[in-house]
């Protein structure tokens, strides 16, 4: 049981529906809320691995280095299904730091020197399990080594972009980049770029 002040949460029954590309559970809680009140909720949580995600930043140029990807999960609700983010990747069951370097160097050919961690996050706490480590570090041109664009036998087929660090910031108020995950990076670089050389 977990408990919350006067509200509890206890799971009373769980049952796996998928476990295929990610694992989908079904739960029925019994919650006590905080007048005592109590409830069976019913909900369904995918159960996703946690990955990790970085701001490239290059301070001479200010620019940003994104990635364009294909999207399911866009193109169902009617955004446009190549999505503009920041590199990213599932641990694999590396440590955050070591996954982040390989997923950079596979997605945009960028060797990465010195990483930050910034904070990690949950970008849909409300049904999937998915923690997003958020790093950030500074590039030249000479740390592209590579040319990036995604792994063949995982069938990626990632584009490269590098974009001024403000038009990547007028693309997400234009709805251009609607990504969670790079709308929070995007922004910690707005308030941090100045001091982070």
């Amino acid at each position: 049981m977990i408990e919350y002040g006067k509200a509890k949460a206890e799971i009373a029954n769980e049952k796996t529906l998928s476990d295929q590309w990610t694992r989908l559970t079904s739960f029925e809680i019994d919650y006590t809320d905080s007048r005592g009140e109590k409830h069976r909720l019913k909900r369904e949580i995918y159960h996703r691995t946690p990955a990790a995600c970085i701001l490239l930043y290059d301070p001479k140029r200010e620019t940003v280095v994104l990635v364009r990807q294909f999207r399911l999960p866009a193109q169902l609700v009617g955004e446009p299904a190549w999505m503009i983010e920041v590199p990213a990747g599932l641990l694999d069951g590396e440590e955050p730091e070591a996954a982040i370097r390989r997923e950079a160097m596979e997605e945009t050919g960028f060797r990465i020197r010195d990483v930050r961690f910034l904070f990690k996050a949950m970008t849909s706490p409300g049904s999937v399990t998915e923690i997003i480590h958020c790093f950030a570090a500074l590039i030249d041109t000479s740390d592209r080594v590579a040319d990036g664009g995604g792994l063949a036998e995982e069938h990626e087929d990632i584009e490269v972009m590098e974009v001024r660090l403000s038009d990547a910031m007028a693309m997400i108020e234009r709805g251009e980049i609607y990504d969670a995950k790079t709308i929070m990076l995007m922004q910690w670089a707005v308030l941090n770029a100045a001091s982070w050389k």
